[in-house]
Protein backbone atom coordinates (compact mmCIF):
# COMPACT_ATOMS: atom_id res chain seq x y z
CA UNK A 1 0.00 0.00 0.00
CA UNK A 2 2.65 2.16 0.85
CA UNK A 3 4.27 1.54 -2.49
CA UNK A 4 0.93 2.28 -4.24
CA UNK A 5 0.50 5.54 -2.66
CA UNK A 6 4.02 6.74 -3.42
CA UNK A 7 3.41 5.92 -7.08
CA UNK A 8 0.61 7.68 -7.25
CA UNK A 9 1.85 10.61 -5.27
CA UNK A 10 4.35 10.87 -7.97
CA UNK A 11 1.77 10.63 -10.87
CA UNK A 12 0.15 12.99 -9.28
CA UNK A 13 2.89 15.31 -8.68
CA UNK A 14 4.34 14.84 -12.25
CA UNK A 15 0.44 15.41 -13.75
CA UNK A 16 0.55 18.73 -11.62
CA UNK A 17 3.84 19.70 -12.92
CA UNK A 18 3.13 19.05 -17.07
CA UNK A 19 -0.02 20.89 -16.46
CA UNK A 20 1.43 23.71 -14.91
CA UNK A 21 4.13 23.90 -17.85
CA UNK A 22 1.75 23.70 -20.01
CA UNK A 23 -0.37 26.32 -18.75
CA UNK A 24 2.83 28.24 -18.54
CA UNK A 25 3.71 27.70 -22.15
CA UNK A 26 0.39 28.70 -23.44
CA UNK A 27 0.42 31.92 -21.50
CA UNK A 28 4.03 32.60 -23.06
CA UNK A 29 2.26 31.56 -26.56
CA UNK A 30 -0.16 34.30 -26.07
CA UNK A 31 2.12 36.73 -25.46
CA UNK A 32 4.19 36.33 -28.37
CA UNK A 33 1.00 35.92 -30.52
CA UNK A 34 -0.74 39.26 -29.33
CA UNK A 35 0.27 42.45 -31.04
CA UNK A 36 0.83 46.05 -30.07
CA UNK A 37 -0.73 48.31 -32.86
CA UNK A 38 -0.01 51.93 -32.41
CA UNK A 39 -2.72 54.76 -33.45
CA UNK A 40 -2.54 58.40 -33.99
CA UNK A 41 -5.82 59.93 -32.87
CA UNK A 42 -7.79 63.46 -33.14
CA UNK A 43 -7.98 64.59 -29.99
CA UNK A 44 -11.54 64.86 -30.01
CA UNK A 45 -12.02 61.18 -30.52
CA UNK A 46 -10.25 60.50 -27.10
CA UNK A 47 -12.81 58.91 -24.74
CA UNK A 48 -14.55 57.15 -27.75
CA UNK A 49 -10.95 55.06 -28.93
CA UNK A 50 -9.97 53.90 -25.89
CA UNK A 51 -13.34 52.50 -25.61
CA UNK A 52 -12.53 51.24 -28.76
CA UNK A 53 -9.25 50.06 -28.00
CA UNK A 54 -10.50 48.19 -24.50
CA UNK A 55 -13.01 46.29 -26.38
CA UNK A 56 -11.02 45.39 -29.34
CA UNK A 57 -8.48 44.35 -27.02
CA UNK A 58 -10.78 42.10 -24.98
CA UNK A 59 -12.20 40.72 -28.40
CA UNK A 60 -8.85 39.83 -30.15
CA UNK A 61 -5.95 39.67 -27.34
CA UNK A 62 -4.45 42.86 -29.04
CA UNK A 63 -3.72 45.89 -27.17
CA UNK A 64 -3.97 49.47 -28.76
CA UNK A 65 -1.67 52.43 -27.81
CA UNK A 66 -2.64 55.88 -28.81
CA UNK A 67 -1.26 59.06 -29.25
CA UNK A 68 -3.77 61.64 -28.48
CA UNK A 69 -3.29 65.38 -30.04
CA UNK A 70 -4.94 67.91 -33.05
CA UNK A 71 -5.04 66.04 -36.44
CA UNK A 72 -2.19 68.58 -37.72
CA UNK A 73 0.24 68.24 -35.61
CA UNK A 74 -0.08 64.40 -35.68
CA UNK A 75 -0.08 64.34 -39.49
CA UNK A 76 3.17 66.39 -38.85
CA UNK A 77 5.04 63.82 -36.99
CA UNK A 78 4.10 60.95 -39.21
CA UNK A 79 6.21 63.16 -41.78
CA UNK A 80 8.67 62.61 -39.84
CA UNK A 81 8.35 59.01 -39.34
CA UNK A 82 6.68 58.68 -36.23
CA UNK A 83 5.66 54.80 -36.38
CA UNK A 84 1.78 55.35 -36.06
CA UNK A 85 0.23 52.37 -38.17
CA UNK A 86 -3.32 53.99 -38.28
CA UNK A 87 -4.31 57.51 -38.35
CA UNK A 88 -8.10 58.37 -37.11
CA UNK A 89 -8.17 61.96 -38.06
CA UNK A 90 -10.38 64.72 -37.30
CA UNK A 91 -11.13 65.92 -41.30
CA UNK A 92 -10.75 64.10 -44.74
CA UNK A 93 -8.10 66.22 -45.67
CA UNK A 94 -4.86 64.34 -44.01
CA UNK A 95 -5.51 60.99 -44.67
CA UNK A 96 -6.39 61.72 -48.57
CA UNK A 97 -2.75 64.03 -47.66
CA UNK A 98 -1.47 60.61 -47.12
CA UNK A 99 -2.28 59.22 -49.80
CA UNK A 100 -0.34 61.87 -51.97
CA UNK A 101 2.08 61.56 -49.70
CA UNK A 102 2.87 57.81 -50.30
CA UNK A 103 2.22 57.23 -46.90
CA UNK A 104 -0.93 55.74 -46.43
CA UNK A 105 -2.53 52.77 -48.12
CA UNK A 106 -4.64 52.48 -51.22
CA UNK A 107 -7.90 52.18 -50.63
CA UNK A 108 -7.49 51.70 -47.01
CA UNK A 109 -8.99 55.78 -46.37
CA UNK A 110 -13.01 55.65 -44.99
CA UNK A 111 -15.41 58.06 -42.78
CA UNK A 112 -15.52 56.38 -39.61
CA UNK A 113 -17.74 59.22 -37.93
CA UNK A 114 -19.08 62.54 -38.45
CA UNK A 115 -18.40 65.20 -35.80
CA UNK A 116 -20.65 67.64 -34.19
CA UNK A 117 -18.98 71.02 -32.59
CA UNK A 118 -20.39 72.76 -29.55
CA UNK A 119 -20.81 75.77 -27.77
CA UNK A 120 -20.20 74.45 -24.23
CA UNK A 121 -20.07 76.97 -20.78
CA UNK A 122 -20.56 75.00 -17.57
CA UNK A 123 -21.90 78.17 -15.95
CA UNK A 124 -23.87 80.17 -18.40
CA UNK A 125 -27.19 78.64 -19.87
CA UNK A 126 -26.31 78.47 -23.74
CA UNK A 127 -29.66 76.85 -24.93
CA UNK A 128 -30.07 79.85 -27.40
CA UNK A 129 -26.10 79.73 -28.28
CA UNK A 130 -26.36 82.27 -30.71
CA UNK A 131 -27.74 85.13 -28.81
CA UNK A 132 -25.14 84.19 -25.74
CA UNK A 133 -22.37 84.67 -28.48
CA UNK A 134 -23.99 87.43 -30.59
CA UNK A 135 -24.66 89.34 -26.72
CA UNK A 136 -20.99 89.09 -25.84
CA UNK A 137 -21.30 88.97 -22.37
CA UNK A 138 -18.06 87.12 -21.42
CA UNK A 139 -14.45 87.51 -21.16
CA UNK A 140 -12.84 84.46 -22.98
CA UNK A 141 -13.92 82.13 -25.62
CA UNK A 142 -11.89 79.12 -26.04
CA UNK A 143 -11.00 77.39 -29.23
CA UNK A 144 -8.71 74.66 -30.60
CA UNK A 145 -5.69 75.83 -32.99
CA UNK A 146 -7.71 76.52 -36.12
CA UNK A 147 -4.26 75.69 -38.40
CA UNK A 148 -4.46 72.12 -37.12
CA UNK A 149 -7.37 71.51 -35.54
CA UNK A 150 -10.55 71.11 -37.45
CA UNK A 151 -12.67 71.64 -34.77
CA UNK A 152 -10.85 75.20 -34.41
CA UNK A 153 -11.37 75.60 -37.79
CA UNK A 154 -14.67 75.00 -37.41
CA UNK A 155 -15.33 77.69 -34.83
CA UNK A 156 -13.76 79.87 -37.07
CA UNK A 157 -15.93 79.81 -39.23
CA UNK A 158 -19.21 79.31 -37.07
CA UNK A 159 -17.56 83.03 -35.73
CA UNK A 160 -17.52 84.18 -39.45
CA UNK A 161 -20.97 83.22 -40.12
CA UNK A 162 -22.30 84.87 -36.84
CA UNK A 163 -20.14 88.01 -38.03
CA UNK A 164 -18.51 87.79 -34.87
CA UNK A 165 -15.23 87.44 -35.70
CA UNK A 166 -13.98 91.19 -34.87
CA UNK A 167 -15.83 91.55 -32.00
CA UNK A 168 -14.13 87.97 -30.29
CA UNK A 169 -10.84 88.69 -31.62
CA UNK A 170 -9.49 90.13 -28.07
CA UNK A 171 -11.45 87.14 -26.29
CA UNK A 172 -10.24 84.07 -27.80
CA UNK A 173 -8.11 82.11 -26.01
CA UNK A 174 -6.34 79.13 -28.53
CA UNK A 175 -5.72 75.42 -27.24
CA UNK A 176 -3.20 73.50 -29.16
CA UNK A 177 -6.13 70.87 -29.65
CA UNK A 178 -9.34 70.46 -28.78
CA UNK A 179 -8.25 68.75 -25.42
CA UNK A 180 -6.81 71.93 -24.44
CA UNK A 181 -9.64 73.84 -25.75
CA UNK A 182 -12.06 71.73 -23.18
CA UNK A 183 -9.32 72.25 -20.14
CA UNK A 184 -9.51 76.39 -20.23
CA UNK A 185 -13.01 75.87 -19.92
CA UNK A 186 -13.29 73.41 -17.40
CA UNK A 187 -10.03 75.60 -15.44
CA UNK A 188 -12.81 78.60 -15.43
CA UNK A 189 -9.89 80.25 -17.60
CA UNK A 190 -12.81 81.18 -20.17
CA UNK A 191 -16.16 80.72 -19.52
CA UNK A 192 -17.63 79.34 -22.76
CA UNK A 193 -15.93 77.25 -25.33
CA UNK A 194 -16.38 75.48 -29.02
CA UNK A 195 -15.51 72.24 -28.24
CA UNK A 196 -16.69 68.60 -29.26
CA UNK A 197 -19.63 66.61 -28.41
CA UNK A 198 -18.31 63.60 -27.65
CA UNK A 199 -16.21 65.90 -25.08
CA UNK A 200 -19.05 67.30 -23.30
CA UNK A 201 -21.69 64.68 -24.09
CA UNK A 202 -22.86 64.07 -20.46
CA UNK A 203 -23.40 67.82 -19.54
CA UNK A 204 -26.25 69.55 -18.87
CA UNK A 205 -28.43 70.50 -21.96
CA UNK A 206 -28.44 73.80 -20.70
CA UNK A 207 -24.76 73.90 -20.77
CA UNK A 208 -24.06 72.23 -24.39
CA UNK A 209 -25.02 74.69 -27.40
CA UNK A 210 -25.14 72.38 -30.44
CA UNK A 211 -23.99 74.61 -33.31
CA UNK A 212 -26.17 74.09 -36.67
CA UNK A 213 -24.87 72.17 -39.17
CA UNK A 214 -25.05 75.13 -42.16
CA UNK A 215 -22.56 77.66 -39.41
CA UNK A 216 -19.58 75.38 -40.93
CA UNK A 217 -18.35 72.64 -42.79
CA UNK A 218 -19.07 69.17 -42.11
CA UNK A 219 -16.57 67.42 -40.09
CA UNK A 220 -15.86 64.24 -41.83
CA UNK A 221 -13.59 62.45 -39.82
CA UNK A 222 -11.47 59.49 -41.96
CA UNK A 223 -9.60 56.97 -41.11
CA UNK A 224 -6.35 55.62 -43.00
CA UNK A 225 -3.86 52.71 -43.00
CA UNK A 226 -0.26 53.86 -42.90
CA UNK A 227 2.13 52.47 -44.73
CA UNK A 228 3.68 51.59 -41.32
CA UNK A 229 1.02 49.31 -40.72
CA UNK A 230 0.40 47.92 -43.75
CA UNK A 231 1.50 43.92 -43.53
CA UNK A 232 0.29 44.42 -39.75
CA UNK A 233 -3.15 42.22 -39.91
CA UNK A 234 -3.64 43.58 -36.38
CA UNK A 235 -3.89 47.14 -37.64
CA UNK A 236 -6.29 45.82 -40.15
CA UNK A 237 -8.31 43.95 -37.87
CA UNK A 238 -8.77 47.32 -35.77
CA UNK A 239 -9.71 48.98 -38.46
CA UNK A 240 -12.30 46.41 -39.37
CA UNK A 241 -13.39 46.38 -36.02
CA UNK A 242 -13.86 50.20 -35.95
CA UNK A 243 -16.37 50.13 -39.23
CA UNK A 244 -18.12 46.97 -37.56
CA UNK A 245 -21.87 47.37 -35.91
CA UNK A 246 -20.17 46.82 -32.14
CA UNK A 247 -17.77 49.42 -33.63
CA UNK A 248 -20.10 51.86 -34.64
CA UNK A 249 -22.22 51.62 -31.65
CA UNK A 250 -19.34 52.82 -29.36
CA UNK A 251 -18.98 55.46 -31.27
CA UNK A 252 -22.62 56.58 -31.42
CA UNK A 253 -22.57 56.50 -27.59
CA UNK A 254 -20.13 59.63 -28.23
CA UNK A 255 -22.38 61.90 -30.12
CA UNK A 256 -21.30 60.94 -33.51
CA UNK A 257 -23.35 60.29 -36.63
CA UNK A 258 -21.99 58.63 -39.78
CA UNK A 259 -22.07 59.38 -43.49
Amino acid sequence: MKIDISIRTYRCAMFSRFCLFGLVGLALMSQASAAEIHVAVAANFTKPAEALGAAFTRKTGDSVTFSFGATGALYAQITQGAPYEVLLSADNTRPAQAMKDGLGVEGSQFTYAVGAVVLYAPGIDVTDGKAVLMAGAYQHLSIADPKTAPYGAAAVETLEKLGLTYATSSKLVVGENISQALQFVDSGNAELGFVALSQVVDKPASAVWRVPAELHAPILQDAVLLKTGADDPAAKAFLAFVQSDDGKAIIAQFGYTFH
